[in-house]
């Protein structure tokens, strides 16, 4: 039932980040730089992909999805953030933040589940070497990347119907650079039990199917290592598994520094900082991740800028010929 002194909310108000005014200019540029380095890094990714035939595998076919998923995550807060930062305009409007919460929870739990697809996959390929074509067949790849992609439409599906029956009142300030389904709980006037309980729910479900989805794996991986204790096994181990760890441990620590530790809970700016490692900081440091670490990414890396440079010579030699004919 509706409070009969509440208002139909139309907009809400984004604060941003805590920064002073004269320090604008220079966290604009700052996360200016941070965002393009994120979409070109992983489009980058994506594109080598595409184009080497030796990038052809499951574990690249599963990357590309992942640095894709990490350039829309991105995209989702970060260019309405720089420009609420530019003309500091802070509204935005009630479709606007509903959507905004629902692609930000959607490609979350696609980048989570797609980490745990990943680990499955080295799990496949360290313990089980000889059957790995076999198992990580193409069917079973497509059908992992869109089973992915399904539950997380569902479930961020989920939270925008439940977040839609809700009714908000005058306050519609939300201290934050993006619209948190959290903060917009606290926002409703309504009675957000349902709410609650279902963020409750499907958060530890996903959470603890992902971790031990990702422990499980690891574990065998390293058991399977034991097994034969040699250094040529744990390098290889290393090499193929470093870059997932890596970005495993980024994405989770930053997870747990931001929902688990109640000293971050207590302060605003601290879970607004660690929001930020989450959404900006972790998907532009994938791809460094990714191509530092791997002599795959980094040899077609070169392949592609010599076929960029050969095409440029050529272009400019032929410019030159008719130039001087």
């Amino acid at each position: 039932m509706r409070m009969e002194n509440q208002s139909v909310v139309s907009e809400f108000l984004l604060l941003g980040l805590p920064i002073r005014p004269e320090q604008q200019g220079g966290f604009f540029c700052l996360f200016l730089g941070m965002y393009l380095t994120t979409v070109l890094g992983n489009l980058l990714i994506v594109l080598l992909i595409r184009l080497d035939s030796r990038l052809h595998t499951p574990m690249y076919f599963f990357l590309s999805h992942l640095a894709f998923t990490d350039v829309s995550f991105s995209s989702v807060t970060i260019p309405k953030m720089l420009m609420n930062m530019q003309t500091h305009n802070l509204s935005i409007s009630y479709q606007g933040c509903i959507s905004q919460m629902y692609f930000y929870l959607f490609f979350g739990c696609v980048d989570n589940l797609l980490l745990v697809v990943m680990a499955y996959d080295r799990y496949v390929a360290i313990c089980h070497p000889l059957n790995y074509t076999i198992i990580m067949r193409e069917e079973l790849c497509v059908l992992l990347v869109a089973g992915s992609w399904a539950l997380s439409c569902g479930s961020a599906l989920l939270h925008t119907l439940l977040l839609a029956r809700l009714s908000f009142c005058a306050d519609n300030t939300i201290p934050h650079f993006f619209c948190s389904l959290p903060i917009l709980l606290k926002l409703s006037c309504s009675n957000t039990s349902l709410n609650e309980l279902v963020v409750f729910t499907a958060g530890a479900v996903l959470m603890v199917f992902a971790l031990s989805g990702i422990l499980v794996s690891y574990g065998c991986i390293g058991t399977s290592i034991l097994r034969v204790p040699s250094t040529k096994g744990i390098c290889k181990a290393l090499s193929t598994c470093g870059s997932h760890l890596s970005v495993v441990s980024l994405f989770y620590g930053t997870i747990m520094a931001l929902y688990f530790f109640p000293s971050l809970n207590n302060s605003n700016d601290q879970e607004m900082i660690a929001s930020l490692m989450y959404a900006v900081v972790t998907p532009m440091l994938n791809p460094f991740i990714y191509s530092l670490r791997n002599k795959d990414m980094k040899l077609a890396l070169g392949i592609l800028l010599r076929s960029l440079k050969n095409c440029v010579l050529a272009r400019l030699v032929s410019s030159t010929t008719q130039t001087l004919l």
